[in-house]
C-alpha cells in the first residue's frame, strides 16, 4: 500500500466576519496516497477550490488539520510554505494569468520555475522546451506570456507547474478554457507526469472527461465529502458523525425531511422510508405493521 501523501482531518474553513459567517468546509476528512490521481467534483460553491487552496497552503484552517508529505501546513512559516510549493507542490490556479510572469516569455516562465533546482542551465532549457512542446507551445516559446490567449496561458501554467517534477500537482479547472485538442494535450501531460515521475494529482473540475481520466473521484457537497468513485463504481461516504449524503438522483426516494428507519443486516445498513414529508403520509410498509 502506498504511503499517505495528503491528509485532511476534520478540516473546517469559515469565511466572513462574526455574525456573517459562511462555512465553506464542514469537517472534511480526506486522504490521498502517493501516486493517486484524484478529481474533486461537485457544484459551484461546494468547497472544492477552498479545499485545494488548503492543500497548497494558501489558506489556514479555521479548525482541523492539513498535512502534506508528513508536514502539518499550519505549523510552517510563510518562508517554509513557499519552499514547499517551490520544491514539492505544483499549483495551477483557475485564472491562468495568476500562474505566470506576464512580462516574461513562455520559455522564461518555465526556466524561472526551475530556479530552486541544481540542474545546469542547458538541462533546464531542454526540459522547458520539452514541456512547452508537449502542451503545443513549442512554436511560441519566445512569445511574452501576457500576450498569449487564455487557452495558451492555461497550457503554459500546466508546464510551469510540472517544471520541477513535483511530488503533488494541484490544479483548479485545468481544462476549463481549452479547446478539445488542447484539453487532451494537458490531460496527456498530467497522465505522463503521473506515470513517469509518480506525481500525485488532485484536480478540481466540472469536466466529466477529467474525472474519467483520473483514477478516483471525490464529490464535495455543502462543504463535506459526499461520495467517491473508484474503478467505475460510485460510493457514498459515511462521515465521522454518521451522516450520509444521498446522490441527487435518489432524492425522490428519500426527499428532504423524510423519516427513515436504519435497519442493520449482515452486509451493512439499509435506509427504509417510513414517512414522506411531501406526501404527508406514512410509507405503505410502515402502515401495514
Amino acid at each position: 500500500m502506498s504511503d499517505v501523501l495528503v491528509r485532511c482531518d476534520n478540516l473546517v474553513h469559515v469565511y466572513g466576519t462574526p455574525g456573517a459567517e459562511v462555512a465553506a468546509l464542514r469537517g472534511v476528512d480526506f486522504v490521498v496516497r502517493e501516486g493517486e490521481t484524484v478529481a474533486l467534483l461537485g457544484p459551484s460553491g461546494a468547497g472544492k477550490t477552498t479545499l485545494l487552496w488548503h492543500l497548497a497552503g494558501l489558506l489556514r484552517p479555521t479548525a482541523g488539520t492539513v498535512e502534506v508529505a508528513g508536514k502539518r501546513l499550519a505549523g510552517l512559516t510563510p518562508r517554509e510554505l513557499a519552499n514547499v510549493r517551490l520544491r514539492q507542490i505544483g499549483v495551477v490556479l483557475q485564472n491562468p494569468g495568476r500562474n505566470l510572469l506576464g512580462y516574461d516569455t513562455a520559455l522564461g516562465n518555465v526556466l524561472f520555475a526551475q530556479r530552486p533546482t541544481r540542474r545546469s542551465h542547458a538541462s533546464k532549457k531542454r526540459r522547458a522546451l520539452a514541456l512547452l512542446d508537449s502542451v503545443g507551445l513549442g512554436g511560441v516559446a519566445h512569445r511574452v506570456a501576457g500576450q498569449m490567449s487564455g487557452g495558451e496561458q492555461q497550457r503554459l501554467a500546466i508546464a510551469i507547474a510540472l517544471a520541477n517534477a513535483p511530488t503533488l500537482l494541484l490544479a483548479d479547472e485545468p481544462t476549463s478554457q481549452l479547446d478539445p485538442a488542447s484539453a487532451d494535450a494537458v490531460l496527456g501531460l498530467i497522465k505522463q507526469a503521473n506515470a513517469e515521475f509518480g506525481t500525485t494529482v488532485v484536480a478540481v473540475t466540472h469536466d466529466a472527461a477529467v474525472g474519467e481520466v483520473l483514477g478516483r473521484t471525490v464529490t464535495i457537497r455543502d462543504g463535506r465529502v459526499g461520495a467517491e468513485g473508484r474503478s467505475g463504481e460510485d460510493y457514498v461516504v459515511v462521515g465521522r458523525d454518521g451522516t450520509v449524503q444521498l446522490p441527487p438522483e435518489m432524492h425522490d426516494a428519500l426527499p428532504p425531511g423524510s423519516l427513515a428507519r436504519a435497519v442493520r443486516h449482515d452486509h451493512g445498513v439499509d435506509l427504509r422510508r417510513i414517512y414522506d414529508s411531501n406526501a404527508g403520509s406514512d410509507d405503505d410498509e410502515e402502515r401495514g405493521r
